[in-house]
């Protein structure tokens, strides 16, 4: 696959477009995703289980969404234009979000932001992994993650300082998310330059029996781990309200995303460079020692500072484990199947993702919040365990 000219080891100048292009939409998002669950329990008076279920069928839909993107965009043979619709459909639900009088336009909001997270998520990743040299894979992953990360740190601080200047009002701050939002789908559409692919003899169905067993042992293997730590990792909205239970003011609840993120994003570019180098397998099992111990500070926090540690080491687990899986799935991946193969690692994920929030959200509701964490360590627990076990019995093509 073509890549940039230049130094072979500078990356692309596309990939930093790239995560810019991350960076805004993320800082439009989180700065509305920062304030939801919070808005949803107190102004719409939804429960746990309520908001779990929600979230969790709103990230499941962009998960979902992506393995039918990312094998039109295989069949297709182009990436981009993909990536520019789903940001544009991430854009244009922005304004929902502020005119929303009731719980049903929040919901139908949340989910066409989520589709267009779906169908930009598998052709821009696949996109990535088409521009940065092999050498300088992890880097590339590591980089767009940590500018993205960074837009999820900026997003929930802009959130905090406007409630504190505009009395809570969450309309008014749901409004400005508007602006980074339709800036990402102009720097996508004019800053990033997708390069030739060679044209196919005949195209064929990506998702074809035929295609789909090009897909070997070791593709499926990560497609299993990532499902296993999705699944240990529940949605963020459940760190918001584990928050508030300290007695954190609602304007300040954005402070628990800046914290988390701030730790992942200073992560995310290291750990994706270090992946380059060192056995994928260590990091991801020491990720989830990290969420491990998140977990354990969360259920037993009796005290805030125990409840901000586990706050931090999730943001420290998530750099140790996203950019390195999508790094992972490029790694064991045809590059014409590449775009399929993100799709069905995310479907997997995704279907964990719904799982792991609903359950959440129950056992938060029927046994309390300590519970929820409890059982999150102990997926995180079983997660660990399966990946020592393939690093002692590797998978085999």
């Amino acid at each position: 696959m073509a890549t940039e000219a230049g130094h072979p080891r500078r990356i692309p100048a596309s990939i930093w477009a790239l995560g810019f292009v991350s960076l805004l939409m993320d800082v439009s998002s989180e700065l509305i995703h920062s304030l939801l669950p919070v808005f949803m329990a107190s102004a719409l008076g939804l429960s746990a289980l309520s908001i779990g279920l929600i979230e969790g069928a709103a990230e499941a839909t962009a998960l979902i969404v992506k393995v039918f993107s990312g094998a039109l965009s295989d069949y297709w043979g182009k990436r981009k234009p993909l990536a520019v619709l789903g940001y544009g459909l991430g854009a244009l639900s922005k304004p929902l979000f502020a005119l929303a009088g009731g719980a049903g336009l929040v919901v139908a909001a949340r989910l066409i932001d989520r589709v267009g997270k779906g169908i930009r998520g598998a052709p821009r990743d696949a996109l990535v992994a088409d521009i940065a040299p092999a050498e300088l894979r992890g880097a590339a992953f590591g980089l767009r993650q940590a500018l993205d990360t960074v837009g999820a740190f900026l997003g929930p601080l802009l959130a905090m300082v406007l409630m504190l200047l505009w009395a809570n009002d969450f309309r008014a701050v749901f409004w400005v998310a508007v602006i980074p939002a339709f800036l990402s789908v102009a720097l996508l559409a004019f800053g990033v330059q997708e390069p030739e692919r060679k044209a196919a003899a005949k195209r064929s169905n990506p998702v074809r029996l035929d295609n789909l067993r090009r897909l070997r042992t070791p593709f499926w293997w990560v497609v299993g781990i990532g499902a296993a730590y999705t699944l240990a990792r529940f949605s963020e909205a459940f760190l918001l309200l584990r928050a508030l239970q300290t007695g954190l003011p609602i304007a300040y609840t954005p402070m628990v995303l800046i914290a988390m993120n701030g730790v992942y994003a200073l992560s995310a570019y290291p750990f994706g460079k270090l992946s380059d180098r060192l056995n994928h397998t260590t990091l991801l099992a020491w990720g989830m020692v990290v969420l491990i111990g998140a977990d354990a500070a969360l259920a037993w926090g009796g005290h805030w500072s125990l409840i901000w540690l586990g706050i931090l080491l999730w943001g420290l687990h998530l750099g140790l484990t996203q950019g390195l899986l999508a790094r992972m799935v490029a790694d064991t991946a045809p590059a014409d199947l590449r775009g399929t193969a993100y799709g069905l690692f995310n479907i997997v994920s995704g279907i964990a993702m719904l799982a792991a929030s609903v359950l959440a959200g129950l056992l938060w509701d029927r046994l309390g919040a300590a519970f929820t964490f409890i059982a999150g360590g102990s997926f995180s627990a079983l997660a660990l365990a399966v990946t020592l076990v393939h690093a002692r019995h590797p998978a085999r093509p």
